[in-house]
């Protein structure tokens, strides 16, 4: 048997073996299986999501968690203030009056009993759902509108989720457990089932870890992570990233990669529901070009996902943008997965994502007008605050 690389090697601690994964993409192919997960459940669902619209999605996923509790299933939620702040607050209300236990993540009002102004850029940018300790979802998927595919009228924005079952799903419970008890809110919510695991029976061959349960800790050791995979690329480096603003330590170990022949390919948004970011994303475009990295602009609406594969090896999908909030400032979550097969559909995604990209042509980006360099330098600059 071949060892694997050296980067593969360092990684290796604090994965569980005994999983199964499934790629899903979009809501198209999220939301059904979300919505089934909830609707098998027979102990437990916990939500924790930054975006809980109450529009058609939303909506629909409030009634599943409350027909689950009043059959007796416990049922927590966790919303993000700021990322649902179009919410209905009479939904929530509902969920409660249905039996479900709400907490909403640093409210912002100030007339709020949890209210913390210290805390207001501290965000709960987390999308996880886990039923029964045993199945797990996260990834890019917020629960509105903006993901239900064209022809269902929604926005059809690119993303994507995974799906684990098995040992590792006890670090999406950690997460939600954390956050709740963070959140301070006093319920009869029971929370053993993160410290057990639930049933933590193996389903699959996969070797998983899950990446942020430790607040601060975790955003600090997916960073790193991603620099390791990076620095000890030898073959691929692929990545989607709906914010890519990446501090200098990415920049230069991804240039680093590229000219010692990895091949770099970078999918960013071409549309983008943050202009600024944009902005400030494109100061470094021109830097990683010369170095050999490759950038494609996804131009079939909104890409939202957060996704890399390195050498049909390593991947990840969750919550994690290569930007400065992500590193230092909001609750995260990611899925990393050491398999060989899972990195093949991974890298057969891309792919496919590669076809409806424009790859942007280094000769005429460096010929871009002055001004657009201008609003991309000042931009960048103030990259801690977006």
């Amino acid at each position: 048997m071949v060892s694997p690389p050296l980067s593969f090697r360092r990684v290796v601690e604090g994965f569980v073996a005994g999983n199964r994964i499934r790629l899903l993409k979009d809501g198209r192919e999220a939301f059904p299986a979300m919505l089934q997960a909830i609707a098998r459940a027979r102990r437990q669902v916990l939500l924790e999501m930054y975006w809980f619209d109450s529009d058609r999605t939303g909506r629909r996923f409030a009634t599943a968690l409350a027909d689950a509790a009043r059959r007796g299933v416990e049922v927590g939620v966790i919303y993000d203030a700021i990322g649902s702040i179009t919410a209905s607050s009479e939904m929530f209300e509902e969920l409660e009056a249905a039996g479900v236990h709400v907490l909403e993540y640093n409210p912002v009002a100030p007339w709020k009993r949890r209210f913390r102004l210290d805390r207001l850029s501290r965000r709960d940018h987390r999308k996880i759902l886990v039923v029964d300790g045993t199945v797990g979802f996260t990834g890019g998927v917020n629960l509105a509108d903006q993901w239900l595919p064209e022809e269902e009228d929604g926005q059809g924005w690119r993303d994507d989720m995974v799906c684990v079952e098995g040992p590792a799903v006890r670090g999406f419970l950690r997460c939600f457990a954390g956050a709740w008890r963070r959140g301070g809110r006093p319920s009869r919510l029971s929370l053993e089932l993160a410290d057990d695991g639930g049933h933590a029976v193996p389903s699959g061959d996969q070797s998983v870890r899950i990446v942020g349960e430790a607040g601060i800790g975790g955003r600090h050791a997916m960073g790193s992570e991603y620099l390791s995979q990076i620095k000890g690329a030898e073959q691929r480096i692929w990545l989607k990233n709906s914010y890519f603003i990446p501090d200098r330590r990415t920049i230069r170990a991804l240039g680093r990669a590229a000219s010692r022949g990895v091949d770099v390919r970078i999918i960013v948004p071409g549309e983008i529901d943050v202009a600024v970011a944009a902005w400030a994303s494109r100061a470094v475009w021109n830097r990683l070009m010369r170095s050999g990295v490759r950038i494609y602009q996804w131009m079939r609406g909104i890409l939202h996902s957060k996704t890399a594969v390195v050498d049909g090896r390593w991947s990840t999908i969750g919550t994690f943008n290569l930007d400065h909030l992500s590193l230092l400032r909001n609750l995260e979550v990611n899925v990393t997965v050491l398999d060989e097969c899972f990195g093949a559909a991974m890298e057969a995604a891309f792919q496919r994502d590669l076809a409806s990209c424009l790859e942007v042509d280094p000769a005429a980006f460096r010929f871009r007008p002055l001004g657009d360099r201008v609003l991309e330098l000042i931009a960048y600059r103030f990259r801690k605050l977006l």
